[in-house]
């Protein structure tokens, strides 16, 4: 091993000295030794490695760049990175060990100047101009390492680019830290081979996942907790709608739920950012320069959030946009700092290294398993054993299921024919993420004006298990879970949140001894008493209109049924039920 890949191996966290088990001298983690072995054995041009965020991909790429430098085997190496803040993050990281590598090139340079070993350039830089990047490429014996590379299949012209741009180079290696995407676009360079049904399936030459990395003490236990809440709200159309997020809704009655919960003008997100901040504060005890996150749809909530944020903490946030010229320098200010919270627009989502960030709130309607990985990744990022993350989020059933399924791999298929299993267009709705407004016509189909939102503490949810139940925010039930010491050993956190649960439990029963079950309350009716409540009102106006009408009441459930879909009333869950009183009340008004 050369003096210069010892010394990156020395920039590792001494938390981590666990050594590739058939030890060797140096402090790489086991997986990145592994992995290692393994492109020297195969020895092919093409390597696509997938790693969990926090994992430590950059290390492993530049450690192999390192030693493809020392044997000769190339004299260049290009990183193409997904965005222009990681091309400054991968030079500085490439220095650290004696690897020159200029983030300012441009297209109009054609080379790099001879103090350099290479270049960090984007993929939209590439699309732009690829013969630029194929001189570049031909003109050395090159590495070129595809950062995020599904990137590469973001739009066909940058899929072109990409592999008329690096198709002569001497190796590439190919990074992926989160699922892919589940488009039918070809992502360059990567290896595609059939599966059992036929379909053409990504393949992965070495893969270290969330659970083996967790388990390694690589990265942080993630816990989620999960808010739910009643949320009320208008229509287009004048209709007045209320549903509690976690309860089982519509899909489009879910979705204007969420959307009324993220309004800062509500009583939902001043409720989670305080319970948030008080997390933050928890760990802070145990990790002083711990940070915050909140992820916001847009820049107009964005602002309106760091306000909230400023009047629960006394600090200004930082607020990061994605079309502010300062934002790399306002990401890289927070990251040195020891401020508490950072409020940002899409920018801290992928590949950016801010390792203080503990505490997360994802106040935006993204809801790709590609975004979320993303996003997710930002708290993950270890700096020594035992310290955990917790992220916040609405309890909405597409979040709910990709917290539960946050160690689950998605190769990317060519030959889909149908939607995910989760029903998700992921090429669509990150299509759609990367447009700042809306168009005119989607505004239109979904305008609606948010009246009120109450938000509740629901569960808390680690390695796809639920603990908790409903509290109601600033009770010592919901500081149960919001207390949760900021050290935790992953081996504990199960054990710990079960002994949680159960004095949550103990703490609810005291309490109703003292004040009666009845006494006041906003937490949720239960769902059977809330069936019975709705099937009660169903019936009640079914019996008015049919007395209207002069149609038996049988006819006039048969006609609901018919209109708005759903089982029989006995099986008709709370949303249908409210479907067909809505109905029902318009034309008895009517």
């Amino acid at each position: 091993m050369s003096a210069t890949a010892i010394t990156l191996e020395s920039m590792l966290s001494p938390s981590f000295p666990q050594r590739a088990p058939w030890g060797t001298a140096d402090k790489l983690r086991a997986w990145q030794r592994e992995a290692l072995d393994l492109y020297f054995a195969r020895d092919q041009r093409d390597f696509l490695v997938a790693a969990t965020p926090g994992a430590g991909k950059t290390t492993f790429a530049l450690t192999l760049a390192v030693e493809l430098l020392r044997m000769g085997e190339i004299n260049r190496v290009i990183v193409v990175a997904p965005t222009e803040h990681l091309k400054t993050q991968w030079a500085d990281a490439a220095a650290r060990v004696h690897i020159r590598l200029d983030p300012r090139f441009r297209n109009s340079h054609w080379a790099p100047s001879r103090q350099y070993h290479g270049v960090v350039v984007t993929y939209a830089q590439v699309a732009a101009k690829p013969s630029v990047h194929r001189h570049l490429t031909e003109d050395a014996h090159t590495l070129v390492i595809l950062d995020e590379v599904h990137h590469g299949g973001d739009a066909l012209s940058w899929g072109d680019g990409i592999r008329d741009a690096y198709g002569p180079a001497k190796r590439r290696l190919s990074l992926s830290g989160t699922p892919f995407r589940s488009d039918t676009a070809p992502i360059p360079f990567v290896t595609y081979a059939p599966d059992e049904s036929g379909a053409r399936i990504s393949t992965t030459d070495y893969a270290y996942g969330y659970g083996r990395a967790l388990a390694d003490g690589v990265v942080r236990p993630v816990l989620f907790h999960m808010y739910s809440g009643k949320m009320r709200w208008r229509t287009s159309a004048g209709d007045e709608l209320e549903a509690h997020l976690g309860q089982d809704n519509t899909k489009d009655v879910t979705s204007q739920a969420w959307r009324t919960a993220l309004d800062p003008e509500g009583e939902w997100m001043p409720a989670v950012l305080s319970a948030a901040d008080r997390r933050l504060t928890e760990i802070r005890n145990h990790v002083p320069d711990a940070g915050g996150l909140v992820l916001a749809t847009d820049q107009t909530v964005a602002r309106a959030y760091a306000k909230i944020l400023h009047s629960i903490t006394g600090q200004q946030p930082t607020i990061v946009l994605s079309d502010d010229a300062t934002a790399s320098e306002r990401i890289e200010k927070f990251s040195a700092n020891d401020s508490r919270w950072m409020v940002a627009v899409r920018m801290v989502s992928e590949g950016v290294d801010v390792p203080r960030l503990a505490v997360g709130v994802y106040a935006t309607s993204s809801s790709t398993p590609l975004f979320f990985a993303q996003a997710i990744g930002r708290f993950v990022r270890a700096r020594r054993r035992g310290e955990a993350a917790s992220v916040f989020l609405p309890n909405v059933p597409v979040l709910m299921g990709l917290a539960n399924e946050l160690e689950k791999q998605r190769d990317h298929a060519l030959d889909r024919q149908s939607k995910d299993d989760d029903g998700l267009e992921d090429s669509l709705l990150e299509s759609a993420n990367r447009e700042e407004e809306a168009s005119d016509a989607l505004t239109q189909e979904f305008t609606y004006q948010a009246i009120s939102s109450l938000a509740h503490f629901d569960r808390v949810v680690f390695e796809g298990q639920e603990f908790g139940q409903l509290a109601e925010p600033g009770t010592p039930e919901e500081e149960e879970f919001i207390g949760i010491p900021g050290l935790l050993e992953p081996e504990h956190v199960h054990e710990l949140l079960m002994q949680r649960q159960s004095r949550q439990s103990r703490l609810r029963e005291a309490r109703e001894a003292q004040t009666g079950p009845e006494a006041v309350t906003t937490l949720p009716q239960p769902l059977h008493r809330t069936l019975r409540e709705q099937r009660q009102l169903l019936n009640s106006l079914v019996g008015l209109y049919a007395r209207q009408a002069g149609e038996p009441h049988g006819a006039v459930h048969a006609e609901l049924r018919r209109l708005c879909g759903g089982p029989a009333v006995a099986q008709a869950t709370v949303a249908q039920l409210q479907q067909r009183i809505d109905l029902l009340r318009k034309r008895v008004r009517s």
